[in-house]
């Protein structure tokens, strides 16, 4: 598999999902929707969490907002727009991975410092999210595995099915691609999932590593 930037940012995405989950009371940060389920649960089993999980999604849709509209400014002063964000990503990472190293793990109750740590990385999230729709379009989502896991699965059938030559190919060739984000993702979420049994939040101390190593790639250079 190449160690491609959407690779990268696939496998964070998976970490960063699961580490959320496991060790911010159920709260998802790369797909916030997920979290109206954790929220019905929540009223419903009295687990914790809900106030940060309310403000999950209005945070990520400010950031989604205020990262596009960055954009324009940055095409305006002639600055890269890629790198940039990928930079601003990584600093919101660094921040909530500190956070919840610093002062976890959490009790219950939405103390303030989960808050912080959880929606500094739903905002990191938000950033990959708005890069991926805007830069990274010819490839597969690297936060969402829903609608690749569909296609995948369309894919496979057409094949079994049957398809002329020219169709079998490029068929083919988007299965790879999106069989790969899927196992990428997937084993994201396998990893964060044994370092939080063995190292706790301390887990949270990778993601930012994956995000620089994106920013450092040779593809984001070429980009910039």
């Amino acid at each position: 598999m190449k160690l491609s930037v959407p690779t990268l940012l696939s496998f964070a995405a998976g970490y960063i999902d699961t580490a959320g989950f496991m060790a911010l009371h159920g709260l998802f940060t790369a797909h916030v929707t997920g979290n109206f389920v954790t929220i019905g649960a929540a009223l419903v089993l009295g687990t914790s969490g809900i106030a940060t999980k309310l403000l999950a999604l209005p945070t990520f849709c400010i950031v989604v907002i205020l990262a596009r509209l960055l954009r324009y400014r940055l095409v305006a002063a002639g600055k890269p727009v890629f790198r940039t964000l990928l930079a601003i990503q990584l600093a919101l990472l660094v921040l909530g991975g500190a956070v919840a190293i610093a002062a976890g793990p959490f009790g219950r109750n939405d103390p303030p410092l989960e808050m912080l740590a959880g929606l500094a990385l739903v905002a990191g999230m938000a950033v990959q999210n708005a890069l991926q729709r805007v830069h990274l379009g010819s490839a597969p989502p690297t936060t969402m595995m829903t609608g690749t896991t569909t296609q995948l699965m369309l894919d496979v059938a057409d094949v079994l099915h049957g398809l002329p030559g020219d169709q079998r190919a490029a068929t083919r060739s988007r299965m790879a691609r999106m069989g790969g984000a899927v196992l990428t993702f997937a084993l994201g979420c396998a990893v964060a999932a044994v370092l939080y049994r063995f190292a706790g939040m301390w887990c949270f101390a990778v993601p930012p590593l994956l995000v620089l190593a994106a920013l450092c790639h040779s593809d984001t250079a070429a980009d910039a």
